[in-house]
């Protein structure tokens, strides 16, 4: 079944028609990336309204949704379409839809009326949660780069370079060997700065005795992979030791902990009672993992908080990690997948024991 109907088969059928207007969700049920443009399906037929810059791609690429050339704002064809398969309910994307766009949406639909609620949203959430075969190849692409270009950095990493050479040396690695885009802004923290989960490459120089985290991924084809390494820059002392073996224990423990039908605020648990119980209660203050797709964070994820269940066709990230304030931090990531034989299956194949370069 197209994804578009089958999003049809989740949601109420007092609902007529769904308006998508976010470039993430086009992309899903279109198959095109684009910058603008609006799908509005109704349950007999899907209607694609793009600008001149992309109607030849999209001629090319969709053959879900009827073509239309947007001239204008698309207000007098989407009116055209309410009437022509009297649509009463349209549903909308909650958390992309803006206020200001929902009130212009609702003078283009009318008289239909634009629902105000997480139905549908909730609903392409779910859909989206459960990847296709397909889905799962491309980002075993993307994580296959990435491991290639873990592999790499590993003999550009020395005394004296910045984070910021060693970021830009893994993203020119990883679209010259095939990645349209980085699947996020690369992470490359070292020192005193491993201690920000999210810090910014810096032009601080990689010292002795330094740990280097590096958390990158590669986009292609709009989908994203997403992996943590830490490795260390001549030898560590003890501290740094300990620290490091209690995140590849809490993560260990965890991908062990993964299975169909565990909730997931009870895989976090696995890996955030295990750090706390070895003395560092307080230093990991994110959640141990999310799903990946076509966005680098999307639902379900691993955390105190998601009581969804752990199915097959999920890819996951576990990524505990330990975060001295002002110190030094260290943090190791893998992808996995949940297979339709109810397997976890490691997307992830880089080396994850200690690395002193």
């Amino acid at each position: 079944m197209d994804k578009i109907q089958e999003l049809f088969t989740r949601i109420p059928d007092e609902i007529d028609a769904v308006l998508i207007t976010s470039s993430v969700n086009r992309q899903y049920y279109t198959g095109m990336r684009s910058s603008a443009g609006i799908l509005f399906a109704t349950r007999q037929k899907t209607y694609f309204l793009i600008d001149f810059r992309y109607i030849e791609l999209a001629k090319k690429t969709v053959h879900n949704a009827e073509i239309i050339l947007l001239d204008g704002n698309g207000k007098d064809l989407l009116q055209k379409i309410v009437q022509n398969h009297e649509v009463k309910k349209v549903g909308i994307e909650s958390t992309h839809l803006s206020v200001s766009e929902y009130i212009r949406f609702q003078e283009f639909v009318s008289p239909a009326e634009l629902l105000f609620d997480n139905c549908v949203n909730d609903a392409i959430e779910q859909q989206r949660m459960i990847k296709t075969e397909q889905e799962l190849k491309i980002i075993e692409s993307c994580q296959a780069l990435t491991d290639l270009t873990f592999t790499h950095i590993l003999n550009f990493i020395r005394e004296g370079r910045t984070e910021k050479e060693i970021a830009l040396e893994m993203e020119y690695f990883m679209r010259k060997n095939g990645a349209q885009d980085v699947a996020f802004s690369t992470i490359v923290v070292s020192g005193i700065n491993s201690s920000l989960p999210h810090g910014v490459p810096s032009d601080k120089k990689v010292e002795k005795g330094d740990f280097v985290t590096m958390d990158f991924g590669a986009a292609i084809d709009g989908y994203r992979s997403d992996m943590t390494r830490t490795v260390a820059v001549g030898q560590v002392d003890d501290e740094h030791r300990r620290l490091y073996d209690t995140v590849l224990k809490a993560q260990l423990a965890a991908l062990d902990a993964v299975a169909v039908g565990k909730v997931c605020s009870d895989i976090d648990k696995v890996a955030r009672d295990l750090i706390y119980g070895a003395g560092y209660e307080g230093c990991f203050g994110h959640g141990l993992g999310h799903s990946v797709g076509l966005e680098i964070h999307e639902s379900p994820r691993f955390s105190s908080s998601c009581s969804d269940v752990c199915q097959p066709g999920l890819i996951m990230t576990v990524e505990p990690g330990i975060y001295l304030e002002g110190r030094f931090g260290c943090r190791i990531e893998d992808m996995i997948y949940i297979t339709p034989a109810h397997e976890v299956k490691d997307l992830t194949k880089s080396p994850k024991e200690l690395i002193c370069l």
